[in-house]
């Protein structure tokens, strides 16, 4: 498990003063990306029209490139504003294998001011049952810190 503290600590560090959201995905992404052997892929995904996702700044092999927000894990913490933990993505109903390779998926939404849906926080992992209810809350309070202000 990362050192939570010191990753909040960096990227406050890293995003202090910056406004560009892709800016900001980026260096959070590489940032998150390399904190934990668990994280095989790591990226956003970014509100690009109503019920629209497509890929923004990541870490890792390909990801897909639109997802609606009907559609997959992205797209249900999109729709419903609310962190999706999924152990094992075979029995999320309506998952999107973007990678043969993922077990399991933490996808959080991430919210600029004034409550506005920006896009949502996509880490996989090749292992099964890979994420904690304190992953969700600790990387959610990084992502309300550096993008609440915008």
């Amino acid at each position: 498990m990362p050192d939570y503290r010191a990753l909040a600590t960096t990227i406050d560090s890293l995003a202090h003063g910056e406004t560009d959201e892709v800016a900001l995905m980026a260096t959070l992404a590489c940032e998150i990306h390399h904190s934990d052997d668990r994280f095989d892929w790591t990226g956003f995904y970014r509100v690009t029209g109503p019920g629209m996702l497509k890929i923004g700044p990541y870490q890792g092999g390909h990801g897909c490139l639109v997802i609606p927000f009907s559609r997959g894990v992205c797209g249900a913490a999109a729709r419903t504003g609310q962190a999706q933990l999924v152990p094992d993505v075979d029995a999320f109903p309506g998952h999107i294998a973007c990678a043969s390779s993922t077990r399991s998926e933490l996808v959080l939404p991430v919210f600029g001011s004034g409550g506005r849906l920006i896009g949502v926080l996509d880490i996989d992992s090749n292992r099964p049952d890979a994420f904690t209810a304190e992953d969700a809350r600790e990387l959610g309070a990084i992502l309300a810190s550096v993008f609440g202000g915008l």
